[in-house]
């Protein structure tokens, strides 16, 4: 199946609303096919020379109405009231018609609405599902550069699908029941045009499957060149500070202007088939509907034809094949969707972090000890490995130090603690208890976490100190903040704890984002801390208060931390050294002082504060 239609199953999920949108489809289209039967008395009466009343049309109409429509015909009492004239005859019927023309027009509205309220609803549940996926993949897949691109595809591919989904539900559904209408309208007053004219469907399709493939192709590359697009543009806003420190913003532009002409490129791929898409099926119709004239013109010489049954069956078939026009733009729109669709479906089958999470068993709280078994990862597997054979014993309440040259493997070892990475080979247990089989969020839930680069959302202090724990109080986010140290700072903020903080947290200083940051790790009450680079922007003075607050933290849980300062480190009751994504040496300041060679090289050019 391909990716739009298996989007376009979840309008049947509203049944009630796609078969009363069907049914107003219909409606209008019965209208605009009783018009045209309309036609052949009204244009008898007044060009032809046998005249027809009222009366007359009634006789014929029960004679001629299916059993099932007109079970006992109209009745003579009825007939016999009718107007017999010939002006009257024109005019009920031209009456009736604009009846049926409001009714058709009150029923196309009901069917426009109802369809865009489908789509629309659609469109937000696969935004909403896309979403879901995305926040549930692995870290991994985001680390690999993917997170704007994907991001991409939530925003801008569901607008795509969404407007393939209103050119299917409203513009095509209406269209085609028009067409269809008309076209019965016509075999009904002469089949034998109506079927020249369905001999020339094949040639039509041909058209549009060729160039609708040429559309989707192109589509597609453009949407990828598009998220490279998005990326630029956010790192520019991201980095701005840096952006204009540096001038290079001739560079960025740069950037983006190649991505811009890979956009462009990309787009006007598609452009001769869908310009070259609606004057061919034109010109395939005006030379159907000419080869229909000279027929008809034929058989009204001959007289084996009225000339008003000529007018009327040709006029039913260009309304058909007016129908048909505006269909190449709607196949247009569904080729574009379709490849927006394909990126989506692409996303929605990534795997996630847990496919049956509920199924696992929860994991205790932690009390023991954390385990590194002979691990190892590979960010990628054609790159050297990030993590080799690391294995480590760490007890509970414990403080463990990680240090090393930068790219060594701190970070990637402690992103194994919360399964935010997965071992490429072997084992990390808590308590005795693999992590890999344990329910995800009972391993997190015990975990918090200040990363080196601190991460701030949209908000006020208070939320985002509180976030991840929305059941926390208001005096337990400010307890928190004064274990972090950052009480004193959000009280001169202008509305304290209310304060908004801004896009990522930049009206704030490094500093005071860092101590944020930790006090959001507090307040989950953690049985395991992880700390990696937390107090590398934080003056000597909050630092040496926030390690007397970690200090008074230790022997209850476990504490990991990665630090460049010699002062974080000697607080630790063990140093883990590594080196080239190894575990090269463990012990206290002094024992590895003494002993090893990467620690004491690092003591000299790197912790500061060893002098």
């Amino acid at each position: 199946m391909a990716p739009f239609w298996m989007f376009a199953k979840r309008l049947f999920r509203r049944r009630a609303m796609v078969a009363a949108a069907l049914v107003m489809a219909f409606v209008s289209a019965t209208g605009v096919g009783a018009g045209l039967a309309g036609l052949v008395p009204v244009l008898n009466n007044i060009l032809g020379e046998a005249h027809a009343t009222l009366p007359d049309l009634a006789r014929t109409l029960s004679a001629n109405a299916p059993r099932w429509l007109l079970p006992d015909g109209l009745s003579e009492g009825f007939i016999a009231r009718l107007p017999d004239g010939r002006f009257d005859a024109v005019l009920w019927i031209v009456l009736g018609l604009g009846a049926m023309t409001i009714i058709g027009a009150i029923a196309n509205f009901v069917h426009a609405y109802l369809s865009l309220t489908l789509t629309t609803l659609v469109a937000a549940e696969v935004r909403r599902a896309a979403f879901k996926r995305l926040v549930r993949l692995p870290l991994g897949v985001i680390v690999a550069g993917h997170g704007q691109d994907l991001t991409s595809r939530i925003v801008n591919d569901t607008n795509t699908l969404a407007r393939g989904l209103q050119a299917l539900t409203s513009k095509a559904v209406a269209q085609a029941t028009r067409g269809a209408a008309a076209l019965v309208v016509a075999f009904i007053i002469d089949w034998r045009l109506s079927l020249v004219m369905m001999l020339v469907a094949p040639l039509l399709a041909v058209v549009i499957r060729k160039t609708g493939k040429r559309i989707r192709k192109g589509s597609r590359g453009a949407m990828k060149s598009q998220a490279k697009l998005l990326e630029d543009a956010t790192e520019v806003t991201r980095g701005f500070r840096v952006v204009k420190v540096f001038t290079s913003e001739r560079a960025e532009i740069g950037r983006f202007t190649r991505h811009n002409k890979e956009v462009l490129r990309e787009t006007l791929r598609a452009r001769t088939a869908q310009a070259l898409a609606g004057p061919l099926l034109e010109v395939v119709a005006i030379f159907a509907l000419g080869g229909l004239a000279l027929i008809a013109a034929k058989a009204i010489i001959d007289g084996r034809m009225a000339p008003t049954q000529f007018l009327v069956s040709l006029g039913s078939l260009g309304m058909a094949g007016a129908a048909l026009r505006p269909l190449t733009t709607v196949i247009q729109d569904l080729q574009i969707a379709d490849a927006a669709a394909g990126r989506l479906k692409e996303l929605m089958d990534m795997p996630v972090e847990e496919r049956r999470e509920g199924r696992r068993p929860r994991l205790k709280r932690h009390r023991h000890t954390i385990e590194f078994d002979c691990v190892s990862y590979h960010y990628d597997l054609e790159a050297p490995a990030a993590l080799v054979d690391a294995s480590l014993t760490i007890q509970h309440g414990e403080t463990v130090a990680f240090v090393g040259p930068n790219g060594c493997g701190k970070t990637t070892l402690l992103s194994l603690v919360p399964r935010l990475l997965i071992p490429t080979r072997g084992r990390i247990r808590v308590d005795g208890v693999d992590t890999a089989g344990v329910n995800l969020r009972s391993l997190r839930h015990q975990i918090g976490a200040v990363s080196q680069e601190t991460v701030l959302f949209r908000g006020t202090i208070a939320s985002n100190i509180g976030y991840g724990t929305p059941w926390a109080t208001q005096h337990e986010i400010e307890n928190a903040a004064k274990r972090a140290h950052a009480h004193s700072f959000i009280m001169q903020q202008p509305q304290g704890y209310d304060t908004p903080v801004g896009e990522s947290g930049l009206t704030l200083s490094g500093g005071q984002r860092q101590r944020l940051a930790i006090a959001r790790a507090l307040l989950r009450d953690p049985s395991i801390l992880i700390m990696d680079e937390a107090t590398s922007m934080i003056d000597s003075e909050s630092e040496s208060n926030i390690a007397a607050a970690v200090a008074e933290m230790s022997g209850t849980r476990t504490i990991l931390i990665v630090a460049h300062r010699l002062t974080t480190i000697r607080s630790a009751r063990r140093i883990v050294v590594m080196d080239a994504g190894r575990i090269v040496d463990t012990g206290t300041h002094e024992e590895l002082l003494g002993r090893c060679v990467v620690y004491q090289d690092l003591a000299k050019h790197q912790l500061r504060g060893a002098v």
